[in-house]
């Protein structure tokens, strides 16, 4: 019997951890095994100083079809979920139950250093999920985006409503999660849903530039970043501006800063490149 092939492949370049979710024949289906790998992943990028960028992109046709629905005791949606008798149970799996999804979702999100999706082709369900979590979310022009949740009447609800609304705005939400439509890769560019979308034959080499220029980035200033982003996309105007006074009252005392700002000031006039 052939021994399967892991379920996450992970390589490291140029300050970058590379994470290739590797299930192609079964349409990247998040699996136990992947959730597990991914996990070490995140926390080798979290506590590596040398690990500047983390990378999650897939091989096959497609980037994720979500949740392995299918994997018998591989299974990531939990049992206890089908078995519950009240509404209350339910909820208490989806919060503890899902195979860890929304406690890593919350790491991805939380981690002081950029993570990047790349999506070169059909991303759903809890694939998209893990994708909005992330930092930035880069498409192919043949990447497309559903949450087929809605096919079995009920909610992606391992932040596929929170996260999508947060950064989508209700107005997409609703095309995505009430309408049950797909999108397109440009129409994700025009949602917010991705940051940039680029050709089929160039995106693996622009994805590389791309985590190549976050991981040439001050990674103190990044991390800063990544927590005040956060903060005031939940604060009023006052509190906001707070946060950025308190991210720059650690980052100014940092020597990288006047080094930096020497070094802009004499390319300012194109004394300095």
């Amino acid at each position: 019997m052939t021994e399967e092939a892991p379920h996450l492949l992970t390589e490291e370049t140029d300050g970058i951890l590379v994470a290739t979710l590797n299930r192609p024949d079964k349409l990247n289906a998040i699996s136990r095994e992947m959730m597990d790998l991914l996990t070490e992943a995140v926390l080798r990028l979290r506590e590596r100083a040398d690990l500047k960028v983390m990378l999650i992109r897939s091989a096959g046709r497609y980037f994720s079809s979500g949740a392995d629905l299918r994997g018998g005791n591989r299974n990531i949606v939990s049992e206890a979920n089908v078995a519950a008798d009240s509404a209350s149970k339910i909820r208490e799996n989806h919060r503890l139950n899902l195979n860890n999804m929304q406690q890593l979702w919350d790491e991805i999100e939380h981690v002081e250093k950029p993570i990047v999706a790349a999506h070169h082709a059909m991303c759903v369900g809890g694939g998209l999920e893990m994708s909005l979590s992330c930092d930035f979310r880069l498409a192919a022009k043949s990447a497309a985006y559903a949450f087929p949740e809605g096919l079995f009447g009920v909610l992606p609800a391992s932040g596929g409503v929170s996260r999508l609304t947060r950064i989508c705005g209700p107005h997409w939400a609703r095309w995505l999660i009430m309408a049950n439509k797909p999108a397109s890769a440009d129409m994700a560019f025009t949602m917010g849903l991705v940051h940039q979308v680029y050709e089929d034959d160039t995106f693996e080499a622009e994805v590389m530039d791309f985590c190549r220029h976050l991981a040439k980035q001050n990674g103190e200033q990044m991390g800063a970043a990544k927590v005040a982003i956060e903060l005031c996309a939940e604060l009023g105007r006052d509190s906001a501006r707070q946060v950025e006074r308190m991210g720059n009252s650690g980052l100014m005392l940092n020597p990288d800063y006047i080094k930096g700002m020497e070094a802009y000031l004499k390319g300012v006039g194109g004394k300095a490149k």
